[in-house]
Parts: structure tokens; C-alpha cells; sequence
């Protein structure tokens, strides 16, 4: 979590105990416990892991105003989409065609990288031109060729009669070139009668029929629907255990009905019900498992082990478009079959309690744009950290000018500039609390110079210039106390940059249009390590600073304000309330 510079992390509410139960109720974990404002932040929990984010990943909610992190948003779809060609996919193929994209967008198995339909032929001589000086167009086979790592669909036997709708010609394949058969072929196969005799014909022989996964399954589909239709089948494969069929398709229900209704006796009464039993022929889905593994043998032998797929490349096979992986067999390079792109999709987000909107991007895939986007940035102030220096020996004697990303003296105190930034059209009042001593083993002292300021609000640079030069019409009065305003503030500016090298309590370091400048005051811990005690964990030489931020504005009442100027008669606003807790990372304590 710690980074080289300086940085600021913003806590949001979500991970607080207090926001799971009311705090007046005596059976919540909070009951018992002092006051919440008491209690100080420990940015090194291990539950803050989770709860720290950059003010650019927060986002905000304008009816609860509330902080909202990625982890406590409703997200909802919008639309699916194929990252390769772009095209919106209906929701209703998910379930026929599965979460891939059906054109011709494929990846390579074995570097994931995009496949480009190419004509398997070489290119003709352009020299060689027909009569009307016309170049002859390729003709098939094709074939999907990798241009990164040089695959081609042709290593596993797999080519295509045409260039397009390559997703419908790679469903009908196998590996090796054979078709497949679709689902009506299957069933006018199962009611060939030469079919019948040729299998019949392979049993006696000793020859077993190689059944592929989709006739395999269809064929037990169709037996256990007739075995669930016909209970009172002949009881041939699995023995029938009792009056009661334990072993039936239907055993289930008359065994609850015994403790529902009637005796025992009046079942006893009925007809017996025979057993379901198994398959015995291929018709039927009866597949006899190959353990013979002479051949993977052979091939691991003369192929080593580059010629054998990794786990990563057997999970990314389709399961819908491939049959090798699905019993473990697909073990090399060579069964590996073209992936479909996995679909994309575009998410609004909403706000778990009030269900408010506060992200939804465009339908439209092309674009980038968002509909609704509520960033925590245009709601709380942003705070930035730099370091100060003070020149001339002047301040404090024994201050310190520190460096980005240089380590930091311990019991040497050493001053940092936090830069406020109003970006809303109101004044805001900030309220600042830090710990006198930062948690953990080793707690450094900080002192907060100026913890209460007002910050202007956040006016157009050109309404302030209009303003201040005495354009527009009425108002006057109005007009020259505001400008009277800020030349006060401009002369309390400059004194404080003519006497920067004074650091004085409760005075602000420098102020701008919408933004203030405090000074924070730390005094680094040092990291000597007692006789008894463990040595430094991860992390532990970063110096972070808790500190609980109170932000308080008027708004108007039943509306928001932020986005446009609000009106400013002040019978219809509210006085409004924002707080929370904040991370501020000034970098790492020098080992003594």
C-alpha cells in the first residue's frame, strides 16, 4: 500500500463497524465501546487494506451524501459486447451461444492472441493476371493464423470452406478435419435401420463404436427420458431392492408420501414397481472408457514437454466448442482449439442504500463517455502534500527541509505543506483532527499548525475578474464589499509570503481563488528495535498520518448544488455535513 512519494488515501465508510447497526442500539458491537470520535483510525489494520482508495477510484452520492468505493456499489449490466469487432451482443444469446462472441473473433490458444482469417493457398503471381488484367481471387480452404507466435488452425486439422461465419464452421469440426454431427442428424442416424445393423454387427465383432461427446449425451438424454417415462420397465440391469424400488427415478416421492398419507400396507397393495436400469448398447450412450494410454505416451516422449498444454491454456478452451478437455484428455499443444473472444460488458452503479444512480456509461459501445458520473473529486476537497522548506534559518530552529522521495531523518522534525482544494460553488468550512502520535509501535508526533479554515468557493476565474474590474450592472455596494473581501485576503497572502519563514499557530500558510495551504509539523520516529522485540515488518518504516476531516457548507434544501450556481436566498438552504477519515503518506524513516 505504501508508495515512494508522497500520497493520500481517502477511507470510506463501507468497512466501518458503525455503519452495520444503529449506534444507540445496546446489542451492536458499538454499544459498549466509547465514543466513535474518540477512537483513531489505524491505517495499519489489516482491515484498512480494504477500505483506503486514491480520490480518483471514490465516487459519491448526491441523495445520501456518502463517500462510495468500488467495493460498496450496486453494479447492474448495461450492455454485452465483443472486445474485437465491437458489436452489442443480445442478452438473450447468452444462454443459447454462451458468454463468446459468434462472428469470426477468435484468439490463439496458445499466446491469446487475435486470429486473422488467411487463404491457405499461396498468394498467385500478380504476374500473372487474367485476361481482363484482373488478379484471381483466392478460393478456400481457409484457415485462422496467429501472427505473433505463427499458429495456425491447420496444425490440429482444422480448415474452412469460406471466410466468413467461421464461429458456425468451427462448431460442426473436430479436431482432425471430421464434421460433427448436428442434433438431426443424430436422431435420423439412431432410426437408420443400417445403422442399427452395422452397430450390432461392430458388438459381435468385439469392435466398440467411438461415440463423440454430443451423440454420447444425446443418446443418454434420450434413454433416460424414455426411463423416466416407462418405470414399470424391465428390471435387466440394476436389481430391484424391495417392494418400495428404492433404485426408480420416482423412489424419492413415494417414499415421502408413506410419511404423508396411507399405510404402508395400502403400498404394499400396488403394483411393484421395477428398478431403472443402465445403459447396455451405444443407442442407448454406453461408452466404454479407453484406458489405454500407449499413444499420450509416445507423443510426450517424441514432443517433450513444450508439446503439452499448461492448466491456463486447458481452462480457456471453451467447453462448448471443444470435446478432448472435457474427460481430461486434451493434454497437448496439438488439441488445442481457436477461443472465442469473451464478451465484455458496460455497468452502471448504483448506491447500495438509496439504490441513487451515480455511474452509467453510454449504451453505445464505441464511445467512452458516461451518462451520469458522480466522482468523489467534484464533491470533497482534494488534498496534496508537498514538502517545505524554510529558508534563511528562520521558524523553527530545528526544522528540516524534506525531499519527495527521500527518507526521512527520525527525531528530526521536518514540515510538510497540505493544499485544500474547494471544488464546489460554495465556501466550505474544514476541520482538521490528527492523532498527537500516530498508531503503531513506533508513533511519530504531529502537530496541525491551522486545523480550522474556510476555503472560497469555487467561482469561474472569469466571473472573479469581472468582479473585481466593476463590470456588470447593479449591485455596487454588494460589488465593492466583495472586492474589499478579497484584497483583505490578497494583503494577508503576501504578508504571509514575506514572512513565510514565520510559523505561527492557527494562521494559514497561504491562500488562493478555492484552495489553502496549512503547515503539518512531524517529528519522525525512530525505528531502533528493543532487546525482546521482533524485528521491522512490511511496511513498517512508512510514516502515515490519520487524520478525521470535517467538511460543513450550506446547500440549498431538497436539491443539490453542486454543477451549476445555486440561487442564494438563504430561507430555502441547509447547512450540510461531510466527514471522514484520510491517509497522508509522507514516505519512509531512515534505519538507524
Amino acid at each position: 500500500m505504501a508508495a515512494p512519494t508522497p500520497y493520500t488515501y481517502i477511507q470510506c465508510p463501507c468497512s466501518d463497524v458503525s455503519t452495520l447497526s444503529h449506534p444507540s442500539d445496546p446489542n451492536s458491537p458499538t454499544g459498549t465501546e466509547a465514543d466513535e470520535d474518540d477512537r483513531t483510525f489505524d491505517p495499519r489494520a489489516p482491515r484498512s487494506n480494504y477500505s483506503l482508495y486514491p480520490l480518483e477510484y471514490l465516487l459519491y452520492c448526491e441523495d445520501c451524501h456518502q463517500i462510495r468505493c468500488p467495493r460498496c456499489v450496486a453494479e447492474e449490466i448495461v450492455t454485452y459486447y465483443c472486445p474485437n469487432c465491437l458489436f452489442e451482443v443480445p442478452s438473450s444469446n447468452l444462454k443459447s451461444e454462451g458468454n463468446r462472441c459468434t462472428r469470426s473473433c477468435f484468439q490463439c490458444p496458445v499466446c491469446i492472441g487475435p486470429l486473422a482469417v488467411t487463404s491457405v493457398e499461396t498468394k498467385p503471381d500478380p504476374r500473372l493476371l487474367a485476361p481482363d488484367n484482373i488478379a484471381a481471387p483466392h478460393s478456400g480452404p481457409y484457415a485462422l493464423t496467429c501472427s505473433y507466435c505463427h499458429w495456425s488452425s491447420t496444425e490440429v486439422g482444422i480448415q474452412f470452406e469460406k471466410p466468413n461465419s467461421i464461429h458456425a464452421q468451427l462448431a460442426k469440426l473436430r479436431n482432425g478435419g471430421t464434421t460433427r454431427l448436428t442434433a438431426k442428424e443424430r436422431k435420423e442416424r439412431r432410426r437408420d435401420p443400417a445403422h442399427r445393423s452395422a452397430t450390432t454387427e461392430g458388438e459381435e465383432s468385439g469392435e466398440q463404436e467411438d461415440l463423440d461427446l454430443e451423440t454420447q449425451f444425446a443418446n443418454l438424454k434420450a434413454f433416460y427420458q424414455n426411463q423416466l417415462a416407462d418405470p414399470n420397465s424391465a428390471d435387466s440391469g440394476l436389481a430391484a431392492l424391495g417392494d418400495l424400488g428404492f433404485s426408480s427415478p420416482t423412489s424419492l416421492s413415494r417414499i415421502m408420501s408413506i410419511y404423508t398419507g396411507g399405510s404402508l400396507q395400502d403400498k404394499k397393495a400396488k403394483s411393484r414397481v421395477g428398478a431403472m436400469r443402465e445403459a447396455l448398447e451405444p443407442d442407448e450412450g454406453l461408452q466404454v472408457a479407453n484406458l489405454d494410454e500407449s499413444a499420450a505416451i509416445e507423443q510426450l516422449q517424441s514432443e517433450g514437454h513444450d508439446g503439452t498444454a499448461c492448466t491456463a491454456q486447458r481452462v480457456d478452451q471453451p467447453p462448448h466448442l471443444g470435446e478432448e478437455h472435457l474427460h481430461g484428455r486434451g493434454r497437448f499443444t496439438s488439441e488445442l482449439r481457436p477461443i472465442p473472444y469473451l464478451l465484455r460488458t458496460k455497468r452502471s452503479k448504483r448506491c447500495p442504500i438509496c439504490r441513487h444512480i451515480i455511474s452509467k456509461p453510454e449504451a453505445k459501445v464505441q464511445t467512452t463517455r458516461f451518462r451520469i458520473r458522480l466522482v468523489a473529486g467534484s464533491y470533497i476537497p482534494s488534498i496534496a502534500i508537498r514538502p517545505l522548506s524554510l529558508s534563511n534559518g528562520g521558524g523553527s530552529a530545528s526544522g528540516a527541509a524534506a525531499v519527495p522521495g527521500a527518507l526521512l531523518d527520525p527525531l528530526r522534525p521536518t514540515h510538510y505543506l497540505l493544499t485544500f482544494k474547494n471544488p464546489i460553488f460554495e465556501t466550505i468550512k474544514v476541520t482538521l483532527g490528527a492523532p498527537s502520535k500516530t498508531p503503531g509501535r513506533f508513533a511519530s508526533k504531529v502537530t496541525v499548525l491551522c486545523p480550522d479554515f474556510e476555503i472560497d468557493a469555487n467561482t469561474d476565474v472569469w466571473d472573479e475578474a469581472l468582479k473585481e474590474g466593476g463590470g456588470g450592472g447593479g449591485g455596487g455596494g454588494e460589488r465593492d464589499r466583495e472586492r474589499e473581501r478579497r484584497r483583505r485576503k490578497r494583503e494577508e497572502g503576501s504578508q504571509s509570503n514575506n514572512n513565510h519563514n514565520q510559523l505561527e499557530v492557527g494562521k494559514i500558510w497561504e491562500r488562493g481563488r478555492n484552495w489553502v495551504s496549512i503547515v503539518v509539523e512531524v517529528v519522525p520516529a525512530s525505528l531502533r528495535v528493543e532487546a525482546g522485540d521482533g524485528p521491522l515488518r512490511e511496511d513498517e518504516d512508512v510514516l502515515e498520518i490519520p487524520m478525521f476531516v470535517r467538511v460543513e457548507w450550506e446547500g440549498e434544501a431538497g436539491g443539490d448544488e453542486v454543477g451549476s450556481v445555486p440561487t442564494r436566498d438563504r430561507d430555502t438552504r441547509e447547512k450540510r455535513e461531510l466527514a471522514y477519515w484520510c491517509v497522508l503518506g509522507l514516505g519512509r524513516i531512515r534505519q538507524s
